[in-house]
Formats: C-alpha cells, sequence, structure tokens
C-alpha cells in the first residue's frame, strides 16, 4: 500500500510540475538551491563543532594523564631522593661513631690518668713477704763511688 501511494505522490509532482510556469520553477529552483546550500552549512558547522568538542574531549584526557603520571613521578622522585638522604645520613653517623672510636683509642694510649686496664690485679701487687728485709738493703758502704768506676786505661 505504501507503494501504491509513493507512486501516486510522483503522479502528482510531476503533473503539477509539468503544469507550473516556468517562471515558479525557477524560483522553486532558486529557493531550492538556498535551502540547499543553508542546510550543507548547518551540517558542516555541526559536524566540525563535533570534531572540536572530541580533540578538545581528547586533549583535556591526555593532559590529565600527563598530570597524573608528572604527579606520580615526582612523587617517586620524592621518595628515592628522601631514602637516599636516609642512607647517607646513616653512612655519616656510622663514619661519625668510627672517628670517635678511633680518637677515643688513640687518647687512651696518652692519658696521664690510668683507666682501668692500667690498674694492678691482686697477684701483682706485692705481699710482706716478696719486700725487701732491712738487711737486703744496701748500707752506705755497699754504694758504690766515684772511686770505684774502672776506667778504660788503667
Amino acid at each position: 500500500m505504501d507503494d501504491t501511494l509513493k507512486d501516486a505522490g510522483k503522479k502528482i509532482v510531476k503533473k503539477v510540475a509539468e503544469n507550473t510556469p516556468d517562471s515558479v520553477k525557477e524560483s522553486i529552483k532558486d529557493t531550492a538551491i538556498e535551502k540547499g546550500k543553508d542546510k550543507f552549512v548547518e551540517m558542516t558547522q555541526e559536524q566540525a563543532d563535533d570534531a572540536t568538542d572530541k580533540v578538545e574531549d581528547k586533549a583535556d584526557k591526555t593532559e590529565d594523564k600527563i598530570e597524573d603520571f608528572a604527579d606520580d613521578a615526582e612523587d617517586k622522585t620524592q621518595d628515592i631522593l628522601l631514602s637516599a638522604r636516609d642512607k647517607l645520613g646513616k653512612i655519616k653517623e656510622a663514619g661519625e661513631d668510627f672517628q670517635e672510636k678511633m680518637s677515643e683509642a688513640n687518647e687512651e694510649k696518652d692519658r696521664d690518668v690510668k683507666g682501668i686496664r692500667n690498674i694492678k690485679g691482686l697477684t701483682r701487687i706485692k705481699s710482706s713477704k716478696n719486700m725487701k728485709s732491712h738487711s737486703e738493703i744496701k748500707s752506705s758502704q755497699q754504694v758504690k763511688s766515684s772511686n770505684n768506676i774502672k776506667t778504660m786505661g788503667t
């Protein structure tokens, strides 16, 4: 039934076109061309607007991704630098401790005040049995004088 209506519509349009004067045909033709141009411009503008919107959306998404990537990279770099700083601080402390221990070791040798290592133990202290008695101590007669020293030539 639709085909019948289409065919009837086409026949009517043909009859009207045949019976229409040329001046009216020209004005209809000009109007149709103008409408077609306007429609073409409108469709082209819509397509350009859609393309612009798509490009802007992609640019925004790309910008967001780049910002996220840069933030992640900055955080990772900051973590690495902080970790390196902590490790260098520990190394510095260990070096200072080592220098301090070496300085202390050198200072112990030069001290006038004796440390616990230099105190004699009980076994090294002389008892009354180990001390010389009055008879073992030299008297003034037993001490040599300059007269008793032998010279090389005599």
